[in-house]
């Protein structure tokens, strides 16, 4: 279960603060959830609050679950290594050494398919490079939830139909949290909804009724 107790989460812009969440309290169970919210909602902050990338302003959200980077976030690589540097070193951050760590690297390699970019400087990469990379890393760990902001695969339609599979099977042995714009990937992928409006959090058992409330949302917004 994911626990948020009088949780504010806030931005600064040049008209002030922008609040994404305000003194919100909510209990989430561990099931398949899928993040709903209008453009600019915040809903991908949502996303590494929960999963403990960012932090509140104020309150505190707690669990007793493991969770990975969000898929679609390239953000934490560095740059100037190579993807199995990357890859490495995330793998220390995980105790994985030596047998471990060599498998990884080599599924890794497997997955993203991108040749001899795999043991150059990340700075060099396309934007859907690193999203393979990324991809491939997050399916090579345990976690109890796989965090995936958007983006789902990246490349061309052999990849698609790989990565497609790939997160399938992990999904049988995790839950996820899902932000996706796409109504009938939300309803294939999730079981319940979390709706971010107007800086607060409504839950529903139903991934569909959230979908419902989320279109009743923008038919008001037109």
């Amino acid at each position: 279960m994911i626990k948020l107790e009088n949780v504010t989460k806030s931005y600064p812009t040049l008209n002030g603060k922008k609040f994404i969440l305000e003194d919100v309290t909510l209990d989430i169970p561990r099931k398949n959830i899928g993040i709903l919210g209008r453009n600019g909602a915040g809903k991908s902050t949502l996303l590494r609050m929960l999963g403990g990338i960012e932090y509140p302003d104020s309150g505190k959200i707690s669990s007793d679950c493991s969770f990975s980077w969000p898929m679609g976030l390239s953000g934490g690589f560095i740059p100037t290594m190579s993807a199995k540097e990357n890859v490495k070193f995330v793998c220390r951050i995980y105790d994985k050494y030596g047998d471990e760590m060599r498998e990884i690297v080599e599924s890794v390699r497997e997955f993203c398919d991108i040749g001899e970019y795999f043991d150059m400087p990340m700075k060099t990469y396309s934007s859907g490079m690193r999203s393979r990379v990324g991809f491939g890393l997050s399916l090579s760990f345990d976690f109890d939830y796989l965090l995936i902001d958007e983006t789902l695969a990246t490349g061309d339609t052999v990849f698609k139909e790989k990565a497609k599979e790939a997160l399938e099977n992990k999904i049988g042995e995790c839950n996820i949290l899902l932000v996706n714009h796409g109504v009938q990937v939300l309803k294939n992928m999730c079981d319940v909804g979390i709706l971010l409006h107007e800086q607060k959090l409504y839950y529903f058992d139903d991934i569909g009724d959230a979908i419902k409330e989320y279109n009743k949302i923008n038919r008001k917004a037109a």
